[in-house]
């Protein structure tokens, strides 16, 4: 049986323990231009002091083949910048509005009756009875009846002003002209006042039932207009020079898989939090169809302009090790050498090389984990060592003649 065929046992173990090791720019805001603070020389003396001297691999065609080991060329050229967070969906507050009272009385009669129910502007929402609201209508009526009777010019002047005082005492309480004129014209009162909605949107707020009394300034309703939303976001201190007003944003939803949102930065705030060290930012969703809520959980991808001209490779290239950040260079013997590299800013597919590569260099790009894991352990070019105890003789289907 063939040296590659002994060692696969081996090969899954070490994968397993690499996979804990595995490289990514995001922690827990999941932010993608990050930086590996990691340098030194290449030699073999400096990866031994951080962390332990690693092997060349060598590897046949077949080998690469089966493990899937791919290649790619270091290149210069301009990397597209994402800057990677999440955050969550929220009422867009210039679309809020209150409903309150501003006359004491009593609720007679809910026409909206749940929160979260649909509203649209100029829709009744309740009828309140005051007994104020009776009394003003009937001096309303009574200043016009003066106005009507007059005879004197000094008694008109008076009965006038005394109908524009009861006019505009109903306008305070946002009885609509068309309701003064009709009382004024009938010499009819009403029981009622409606309070009607002042924007279309959802009920987000409801703090009255039938019954009820409500005093001036007591919020009644509260209703949101949900045909726009903002996504709130925590960015990493170091990439808020990536992130500015106008900035375009796209935005996925684990609650419409395979779909993405696009929207813009409207509002970076202006102070970092000292805990976190983060700085908030605002996007602006549009919302036509009320499919995004607030309280949605969303992953943001801002991006910021390109750099210039630099080294880059594949993300799969570059192992992070947490005390290193590694490539596997092909060497002019074929092998397959570990090269510590300082590693910038990355996009979702690109990360920039600082230091450690040469442009024209060829690295590992795909199945680097399973490389790294060899070098570590030093034996894709050889025999797998037997685990302690293990008499490899005695194992079914190994064949040791070539021994």
């Amino acid at each position: 049986m063939s040296t590659w065929k002994q060692i696969v046992p081996s090969v899954s173990v070490v994968v397993a323990a690499a996979a804990t090791v595995a490289f990514g720019f995001g922690d827990g805001q999941g932010t993608e231009t990050q930086q590996a603070a990691v340098g030194g020389e290449h030699d073999h003396a400096a990866m031994a002091a951080s962390g332990g001297e690693m092997k060349p691999v060598t590897l046949d065609a077949e080998a690469a083949r089966r493990i899937g080991v791919a290649y790619t060329t270091v290149v210069r050229q301009e990397l597209p910048v994402f800057v990677r967070t999440v955050g969550n969906v929220a009422y867009d507050e210039t679309r809020l509005a209150n409903v309150n009272s501003k006359i004491e009385g009593w609720v007679e009669k809910l026409h909206v009756e749940f929160t979260g129910a649909p509203v649209r502007a100029g829709q009744p929402l309740m009828d309140v009875y005051s007994p104020a609201l009776v009394s003003a209508q009937e001096e309303l009526i009574l200043a016009a009846r003066l106005v009507r009777e007059a005879s004197g010019e000094r008694s008109s002047a008076n009965a006038e002003e005394l109908l524009q005082s009861a006019r505009r005492r109903l306008a305070y309480w946002d009885i609509p002209d068309s309701e003064v004129r009709r009382i004024e014209e009938s010499g009819e009162t009403t029981k009622v006042l409606t309070l009607r909605a002042p924007a279309t949107g959802v009920i987000i707020e409801k703090g009255v039932v039938e019954g009820d009394r409500i005093v001036p300034g007591m919020t009644v309703f509260r209703i949101a207009d949900l045909s726009r939303v903002w996504v709130e976001a925590d960015v990493f201190e170091k990439d808020l020079a990536f992130v500015g007003v106008g900035q375009g944003a796209l935005v996925n939803f684990e609650a419409y898989a395979g779909r993405t949102f696009t929207g813009r930065v409207a509002y970076v705030y202006p102070t970092v939090s000292v805990e976190s060290r983060t700085g908030r930012i605002r996007v602006e969703l549009p919302n036509p169809a009320g499919e995004l809520k607030p309280g949605m959980y969303a992953t943001l991808h801002l991006q910021a302009p390109p750099t210039a001209a630099t080294l880059v490779v594949p993300r799969s290239a570059v192992i992070e090790t947490g005390e290193r950040t590694l490539v596997f260079v092909v060497g002019q013997d074929g092998a397959l050498y570990p090269r510590e590299v300082t590693a910038g800013r990355a996009s979702l597919q690109l990360v920039e090389i600082l230091s450690g590569l040469e442009e024209g260099d060829r690295v590992v790009s795909s199945a680097a984990f399973l490389v790294d894991a060899e070098s570590n352990l030093g034996t894709m070019s050889g025999e797998a060592p037997p685990m302690p105890g293990m008499d490899m003789g005695s194992m079914p289907g190994m064949d040791h003649s070539n021994h």
